[in-house]
């Protein structure tokens, strides 16, 4: 189960800053936020591989 959730963070982080970089010229803010969860998911799973969590 752990690996997995690990997977799903780790892709969820990618499809977050995709759509970061897609919307930057259009909405500034909306990025940022997906950007900020995406450093969020990848910390969540980088956590997840150390098994600290």
């Amino acid at each position: 189960m752990s690996s997995a959730l690990m997977y799903l963070l780790f892709m969820a982080a990618g499809f977050l800053i995709g759509g970061a970089i897609a919307l930057w010229k259009i909405n500034r803010f909306i990025s940022g936020v997906l950007a900020a969860l995406a450093v969020f998911c990848g910390a969540g799973a980088v956590l997840r591989l150390m098994e600290v969590v």
